[in-house]
């Protein structure tokens, strides 16, 4: 806090241990902590990156397979005729192309904001790297996950504090669900956001892509690629069987010998002895895929059994199904990087504080199979002001940066800097020491003994001191009830639900006010390898 407000730009950074909101895990690896080194290939640097190429260099990706997957899955959702995705897409058939991926599940509508800032992440890296490197080229790719199970996840959003559900049914993989019943949802978002400039336009384009979409996954791949199109993002369901047939060895491996298992959980063994860990392995790490159902498959005795159904298989019956249809076998977080990065000729991924906590438990059995570990980079994150709320912030001349601090310890701040009274006793507590430290030299010089009875003398005046401080304190805050009321509505503006804004909040609203604009500055905002949690001034 300043006593008088700094001319603010569109843009200002706080490093990430300054917010009070990240894990340890995270600050340690964005600071380059040792303890993390033994966990990651590459650090987070264009030399690192570089490294990645090179290493990416030595193990080829089956482009034509990929290729011939994405142009299928843009022709079947009638996407394909974009020239900047067109375009992407027919670089991956060349050896000097590389991928900057990020993932995330088909959460209805988005889900969270930092949907969109991981994205837009995805895409200033890939661009940074071919000013760098003009003989190569980088392909931004949003990776859907779109089969994750976890409906009460992926089935809600956030609009003005009021959690809306999804009410459905369906079980089984989100992304493969029927759209059906969503439509209340969009009407109730119609209510609130048409009113805004650009509501009308967002309901429209929320419609056509989830009302006419056979699932989730189809929606999910068209609303991105509405809101991301013109950068040239590439969106990739993987949930696809020529895919999932280049995993055939790994997930043989996973069934029969549990292989993935034993490496990952050596690994995490290791970390475990720092860090929470966040995602343990199982003997198996694979769910089978089926209509209405994504469940675990166990060992039991000779056979192999989906949990939680009557589908049992003996070994051999099993290995045939994995063959005949891949696409029924869908990976868990333990296989879904590996399978990721076998697919793709990636170099970099961009995630979140979660996605950077497993993706440290893998690096051994990426080795094992000889898939290359890409560069780890810790998404963007944004705490987005309107002009109204930064007024406010002005009016008590304090900087949107303060706000990351406890409400309690503001208004602390604030009192001592605003009172017509002195309610802090800085100088008398430094004169205070003084005095004792004086009477400690006399009494020394006439018995060393009685030092220790003018130190504790000493210890409880200036104890008695602070406790005084702090009762006038107390008393004066009484008198700033306004100011109280000010601060803990503008920090509940930034930190919904005492969060990150980004971790509650979707991208609807923003969209609603600013449209394209929107998703435009953030993308100009954005950063690429600097690490710095980002506020926008909207």
């Amino acid at each position: 806090m300043n006593n008088s407000t700094s001319q603010l730009r569109s843009t200002s950074t706080v490093p990430y241990a300054d917010t009070g909101y990240f894990h340890d895990i995270v600050l340690d690896y964005i600071s380059g902590k040792n303890t993390l080194r033994a966990f990651y290939e590459h650090p987070v640097s264009w030399e690192g990156l570089e490294a990645a190429m090179q290493q990416r260099d030595k193990v080829p990706v089956n482009r034509e397979v990929l290729v011939q997957a994405l142009q299928s899955q843009y022709k079947k959702n009638a996407l394909a005729g974009n020239e900047l995705v067109d375009a992407s897409i027919a670089l991956l058939k060349n050896e000097s192309t590389y991928t900057v991926c990020t993932a995330h599940q088909p959460n209805i509508f988005s889900g969270y904001l930092y949907f969109i800032y991981k994205i837009l992440h995805a895409v200033r890296l890939a661009e940074e790297l071919k000013t760098r490197y003009p003989s190569k080229d980088f392909v931004p790719v949003f990776y859907m996950g779109s089969e994750d199970a976890d409906l009460e996840e992926l089935g809600k959003i956030f609009l003005s504090g009021e959690k809306l559900v999804w009410d459905t049914r369906q079980t089984g993989a989100v992304g493969r669900m029927k759209p059906k019943g969503l439509e209340p949802l969009i009407n109730r978002i119609q209510g609130e956001l048409s009113v805004l400039p650009y509501g009308t336009e967002l309901v429209k384009m929320l419609k056509a892509c989830y009302l006419e979409a056979a699932d989730i996954q189809t929606a999910t791949f068209r609303l991105v690629h509405e809101l991301f199109k013109q950068y040239g993002l590439v969106v990739l369901i993987a949930d696809q069987p020529d895919l999932k047939r280049l995993m055939l060895p790994v997930f043989e491996d996973d069934l029969f010998s549990n292989k993935p298992s034993g490496i990952v959980t050596e690994t995490t063994t290791r970390l475990s002895a720092v860090y929470k860990v966040q995602a343990n392995p199982r003997e198996i790490n694979l769910f089978y895929l089926e209509e209405g159902i994504r469940n675990r498959i166990e060992k039991q005795g000779t056979v192999f059994q989906v949990v939680d159904s009557t589908l049992q298989f003996t070994a051999e019956e099993l290995k045939q199904e994995l063959h005949r249809h891949p696409e029924r076998f869908s990976p868990n977080v333990i296989l879904r990087g590996l399978y990721q990065e076998t697919i793709l000729p990636n170099i970099a991924f961009i995630g979140g504080g979660g996605e950077l906590a497993y993706w440290l438990e893998l690096k051994d059995l990426f080795h094992y199979y000889k898939v290359p570990y890409p560069v780890q980079v810790v998404r963007n994150s944004f705490l987005l002001l309107n002009q109204q709320t930064l007024a406010k912030i002005e009016r008590m001349e304090l900087e949107p940066v303060d706000f990351f601090r406890p409400s309690e310890q503001l208004l602390n701040e604030l009192v001592k800097r605003d009172s017509a009274v002195q309610v802090h006793l800085t100088s008398e507590i430094r004169d205070t020491d003084a005095f004792y430290q004086h009477l400690q030299k006399l009494a020394g010089r006439i018995d060393t003994s009685l030092v220790a009875h003018v130190g504790a003398l000493q210890k409880r005046t200036l104890q008695q001191l602070l406790e005084l401080e702090k009762k006038m304190l107390r008393a004066e805050k009484r008198k700033f009830s306004d100011q109280r009321r000010q601060l803990e509505a503008i920090k509940a503006s930034l930190f919904p639900a005492n969060s990150l804004q980004e971790r509650v909040e979707n991208f609807l609203p923003y969209y609603a006010m600013y449209g394209p604009a929107f998703i435009e500055k953030i993308y100009r905002e954005s950063t690429a390898l600097e690490q710095q949690f980002i506020i926008s001034i909207l």
